[in-house]
């Protein structure tokens, strides 16, 4: 029989890529949005597999709607990919921020614990909770120093998936997910906001770009090669958390340059730093190991930055 997947947040680009992973896999995918009657699924369109993606309203902070929900479809797996997913706005708007991600772990929890603990969950965390690494990869048992509103919620998300798989005995884990991109990302994210602007500059639309803090570093990786892991995750015995990243850091200025390159165009000409675009606080380095997955999942990235720039401007 195919098992059926809950998707929460499915209009997202990791919902999108992984409703696509599990229909290639033979799921029934159930995919929630706060409003499916008006919500566009803009992803799942591009993607070209909205027809084949169950699509119904759910609103995650309410346990009526989330239990109503699972009730109704009974699913063998639940990915909680829903919640605001933006840092930079978690500053404008920390209570939604805290609300949507963290209550909204906790209500799926407790529907889980009251339905069907045999549901598998997976909860998507971030990278963010770790803060700043310096040259040291964060493995899954560095502690967390989250310096946002969006990552303190997703460190609370952690524990609370911690603390039922422990008192509950749920097969519930979290991805530590690091920066992950794709062309499915909406243009609030830098990454996106470059390649959209290069591509608007070598073609005469634009003249130069504004962005922040050109100092920062990360680990981007390909959004579709992140939805993977989040499906391993729950094929394994025991649940346990993961890191997923490429294990390499680049700063946000050799993004720029190797986006401007790929026009061949030198960068220094078209960009302008407003600090107006700093955060009030930020993570100035930010490095991983992925290899737990590596060797308890047998996944690693397939993608380089260089990939991921060419990836996205297609």
């Amino acid at each position: 029989m195919s098992k059926t997947a809950l998707i929460c947040g499915v209009s997202g680009q990791d919902g999108a890529y992984l409703s696509q992973l599990l229909l290639s896999f033979g799921y029934n995918v159930i995919g929630t949005s706060r409003d499916a009657e008006s919500n566009e699924f803009t992803n799942l369109e591009r993607l070209k597999i909205r027809s084949q993606v169950k699509l119904v309203s759910m609103v995650l902070n309410d346990y009526e709607s989330v239990l109503s929900v699972i009730s109704k479809f009974e699913p063998d797996e639940v990915y909680n990919l829903a919640g605001q997913t933006s840092v930079n706005l978690s500053f404008e708007r920390p209570v939604e921020t805290m609300e949507s991600i963290s209550a909204g772990v906790l209500i799926l929890l407790e529907a889980i614990r009251f339905t069907n603990k045999k549901i598998r969950l997976y909860n998507a965390c971030s990278g963010e909770c770790f803060g700043n690494t310096g040259m040291e990869p964060a493995t899954e048992t560095t502690p967390f120093r989250p310096r946002s509103p969006y990552a303190a919620a997703k460190a609370a998300s952690f524990w609370q998936v911690e603390i039922y798989r422990q008192a509950y005995d749920l097969f519930a884990c979290s991805g530590l997910l690091f920066n992950h991109e794709s062309p499915l990302r909406p243009e609030q994210f830098v990454t996106k906001k470059i390649i959209d602007g290069v591509k608007k500059i070598a073609s005469g639309e634009l003249a130069l770009i504004t962005l922040g803090n050109l100092d920062i570093s990360r680990d981007w990786g390909y959004a579709g090669d992140y939805v993977e892991p989040m499906w391993k995750m729950l094929q394994i015995d025991e649940p346990t958390d993961f890191i997923i990243a490429t294990g390499k850091t680049h700063s946000l200025k050799e993004f720029v340059k190797k986006s401007f390159e790929a026009y061949s165009l030198d960068w220094r000409k078209f960009v302008k730093v407003d600090k107006s675009l700093f955060r009030p606080l930020d993570v100035h380095m930010s490095s991983a190991s992925p290899m737990k997955a590596k060797e308890r999942l047998g996944w690693e990235a397939k993608n380089t930055l260089d990939d991921l720039i060419k990836i996205m401007n297609n």
